[in-house]
């Protein structure tokens, strides 16, 4: 009996390199460089997409299609670079300057299309679910440190 995986639809790949290579890792924040510089400008655009997204939801109900693909291809360029660099150290293959999905690659993010959004929770989702991280990864206040030196 073959069931549909609807309870998380993101799919999150990292084959890691078994071994990476020794002392490599001292030179890859040189190497991905380029693709920090791209992906500056990107996570700009990936924003100014974002809002004018949120307002086609809004108003549409629907995710349009090409700001989806350059949000999701936004995202899995993000994951690749760094599973390849700093954030996980998985792979010595160098990452390509891609937003679509490479099966070549030991790292990728797949994001399926949604094809209906409810246009009321667009207004909700963003900022209410943020609460409880916001809250949680908050620094403690100094009062509330002072508090607990002392006690």
């Amino acid at each position: 009996m073959e069931m549909e995986n609807r309870a998380y639809p993101v799919t999150l790949r990292g084959e890691l390199t078994i071994p990476p290579a020794r002392g490599w890792w001292l030179l890859k924040w040189l190497l991905a460089i380029p693709h920090y510089i791209i992906l500056f400008f990107l996570s700009i655009a990936f924003v100014v997409v974002w809002i004018i997204a949120f307002f086609a939801i809004l108003f549409t109900g629907k995710y349009p299609r090409s700001l989806f693909d350059f949000n999701a291809g936004v995202l899995r360029w993000l994951w690749r670079v760094g599973f390849y660099s700093y954030e996980a150290l998985g792979t010595d293959k160098y990452p390509p300057f891609s937003l679509d999905p490479d099966p070549d690659y030991p790292a990728d993010l797949d994001i399926p299309y949604p094809e209906k959004l409810s246009r009321g929770l667009v207004l909700v989702k963003w900022w209410l679910l943020a609460i409880p991280r916001t809250i949680l990864l908050s620094p403690p206040s100094r009062e509330a440190g002072d508090a607990i030196m002392s006690a």
